[in-house]
């Protein structure tokens, strides 16, 4: 569980792009079941009144959910950032979100009104917390020096990419940081050297993978998991146990695989 900036975040949530519909519903009910505490959704995914009803479902208590959603990079002046806070909540069947974030940095934004708007949708209870996501080094020290009380910044983060510079950043900030694509969509099965990682521990690639991102200080981890085996994979890679030769091998791995990068990107990161 992290805890700071007052978040109450498990460090393992349900992500839910490309969820839609009944399968989106069963998806996040059945995490919820199988003991997830954080759920993952956004205004771009077009699956928050699927994950709304999700929510009205489950008998798990609304105070024990975190739950992050985020404003598209299209609607960040703020009167649209107004409509679509509206619109997410009524989706969602929610009075607050517990994290509402900027989803991806506009090249036309007006980053201090966006962020004041931000700051307001705290100040009036409709976001427990706000932040920030796909924002690098640069980006994410504006929006810091504008004052605004960034609690995490959620960007592409496994074992493929290097991103020491940027989570070094954030955390010397006291910002958490949220790995999306955490299993490298998929791909980590295509290196030998992890795999013999996993064989050695009787466990998948992927959950080498996520626990490596789960042992890091102040680092949550979002993988989409539809299907009931994969969603307990996940669950159980927070019982692996790494140590230093298995860090070594993950050292060794390249690290320059991106796999999001829309043509609206900002300027990523080169890592230290």
């Amino acid at each position: 569980m992290i805890t700071e900036h007052g978040l109450k975040m498990p460090k393992l949530g349900l992500g839910t792009w490309r969820m839609k519909g009944a399968e989106c519903v069963a998806a996040v009910e059945g995490a919820l079941s199988r003991g997830y505490r954080h759920i993952d959704t956004a205004q771009m995914y077009g699956n928050e009144d699927a994950v709304g009803e999700a929510l009205a479902n489950t008998s798990v208590p609304r105070a024990d959910i975190h739950l992050t959603t985020k404003v598209w990079w299209e609607n960040l002046a703020p009167d649209a950032m107004k409509r679509a806070m509206e619109n997410s909540l009524s989706q969602l069947r929610q009075s607050y979100v517990d994290l509402y974030l900027i989803h991806w940095p506009s090249p036309t934004m007006d980053l201090p009104a966006a962020l004041t708007q931000l700051m307001a949708f705290k100040e009036q209870g409709l976001a427990r917390n706000i932040g920030v996501s796909n924002f690098p080094v640069a980006l994410l020290k504006q929006a810091l020096d504008f004052g605004a009380p960034i609690a995490v910044n959620q960007f592409e983060y496994h074992v493929l990419i290097d991103q020491r510079k940027l989570v070094t950043y954030a955390r010397s900030k006291g910002v958490v940081v949220t790995a999306y694509c955490p299993l490298a969509q998929g791909r980590l099965a295509d290196y030998p050297s992890l795999a013999a990682v996993a064989e050695k521990h009787g466990v998948s690639t992927a959950q080498v993978a996520l626990k490596w991102l789960l042992d890091q200080d102040g680092v949550a981890a979002i993988p989409k998991a539809g299907r009931a085996e994969s969603q307990q994979a996940n669950l159980d890679a927070q019982k692996l146990v790494l140590d230093d030769a298995d860090r070594a091998v993950i050292a060794a791995l390249p690290k320059d695989q991106r796999f999001v990068n829309p043509g609206f990107a900002p300027v990523w990161d080169v890592a230290a």
